[in-house]
């Protein structure tokens, strides 16, 4: 039968768990070293800011079309976005420009881009910026230093520790 376990099956499953588990744990190893949710909001405020205006929506009776000349001013700020956001993935050094270049991205998507997407690219891409801008790279731990011998510290002029 389909659903009962078979010889083969037994060994199969925990191999299936113990690479899931492996790649999760890769995966949030990955997401440490970088701006990971700055990235993805910053590639989120993308879309919506390329989508508007090039879809065709009908209220009831009455076609909406909004791809007029903001459509060339989404489709660059659109872009450019996603791509600031993709650079927060793979190279996080440049998360202060990414997240910079993404705040006044997204301002101006306000006027130009049908008001930044219905808003939607406005607020995901201040969020996002406002994250690159305040992530900061996780620190290499160091080895404790040894702790310093005070035993051979000089004693100063005029201290007499012997007693005398």
């Amino acid at each position: 039968m389909l659903l009962t376990p078979g010889r083969g099956e037994s060994a199969e499953r925990p191999r299936i768990r113990a690479t899931a588990a492996h790649a999760r744990r890769r995966f949030r190893a990955w997401r440490g070293e970088r701006p990971f949710w700055a990235g993805l909001f910053t590639l989120a405020a993308g879309l919506p800011i390329l989508y508007w205006p090039y879809v065709n929506l009908d209220l009831g009776a009455i076609p909406l079309a909004m791809s007029t000349t903001p459509g060339a001013g989404s489709l660059v700020i659109g872009v450019l976005l996603i791509t600031l956001g993709l650079s927060l993935w793979y190279q996080p050094h440049l998360r202060l420009f990414s997240g910079i270049a993404t705040l006044l991205l997204a301002l101006a998507s306000f006027p130009v881009a049908n008001l930044g997407g219905l808003f939607l690219g406005v607020f995901t891409g201040l969020i996002g910026g406002s994250l690159a801008c305040a992530w900061i790279p996780p620190v290499a731990e160091e080895p404790p230093a040894a702790e310093p011998n005070h035993a051979s510290a000089a004693v100063p002029a005029g201290d007499d520790r012997g007693g005398n």
